[in-house]
């Protein structure tokens, strides 16, 4: 039977403190799980379930069953899926590819959840974030993400330095911009997507090389920052003759 401190220890990396101390998080459910296993299969440290699940897990890791209490009280959702696991910290890559997403400030766990998602649809397998912007090993973050937390790279950093030593085009999302959808661009530089309310601060706007936006052509006041990514994301895809 898992132990009091066990379960104590789990609920410990419900919090950041205790995450960066350990460098440990967790996953739930047996989709994650399975992406896990598919992914990043040396991530995983332990397994713990009310029922086992049916992919073959790596021969380090060792599964635990437990009741539905216990799966209560060390998951984080209001509806517990059945699993949750015990993962260590991914490894940072050294080296990024030609095309690549920042984020400036974002503060809200779905947010970058469904933007890491949407990275990992659309290929891109590397984003940088400020230093404020919301921890990608928090539990919402993780499960809004979908597995894609575990194939696409994201490190933390000054974006201003970053900025400094690029070559690449820098393509700034903001309101003046210009219109994306008639703009020249290559699938080549730095996206820019800045926080929910203010958008992208204003000592990295000198080093937008390109601004652009998506126009409006309705009457709403303004965009998700996920579904602009999104969109965004779509037309940097898109084959330009």
């Amino acid at each position: 039977m898992i132990s009091k401190e066990q379960i104590k220890y789990i609920r410990s990396l419900h919090r950041k403190k205790f995450r960066d101390v350990n460098q440990q998080f967790i996953i739930e459910g047996p989709k994650m799980i399975a992406e896990a296993i598919l992914y990043a299969p040396g991530s995983l440290i332990q397994v713990f379930g009310t029922e086992a699940i049916q992919e073959k897990l790596p021969e380090h890791v060792v599964f635990e069953e437990i009741d539905n209490k216990t799966l209560g009280q060390i998951s984080t959702l209001k509806h517990p899926q059945k699993q949750v696991a015990i993962c260590s910290y991914l490894p940072s890559k050294t080296t990024r590819s030609e095309f690549y997403i920042a984020l400036d400030t974002i503060q809200d766990p779905g947010n970058l959840g469904t933007i890491l998602r949407l990275a990992s649809w659309f290929g891109v397998h590397d984003i940088i974030a400020s230093k404020e912007t919301v921890d990608c090993y928090n539990p919402k973050v993780v499960q809004a993400s979908m597995g894609a937390i575990f194939n696409v790279n994201i490190e933390y950093l000054d974006l201003k330095e970053a900025f400094e030593t690029t070559e690449s085009p820098v393509y700034g999302a903001i309101l003046e911009g210009e219109n994306i959808y008639q703009k020249d661009i290559q699938r080549k530089g730095i996206l820019v997507m800045g926080n929910e309310g203010n958008g992208i601060s204003d000592d990295l706007l000198s080093y937008i090389t390109d601004p652009i936006t998506i126009p409006k052509f309705g009457k709403g006041e303004s965009l998700n920052v996920a579904m602009a990514t999104s969109i965004f994301l779509s037309e940097f895809s898109r084959p330009r003759l």
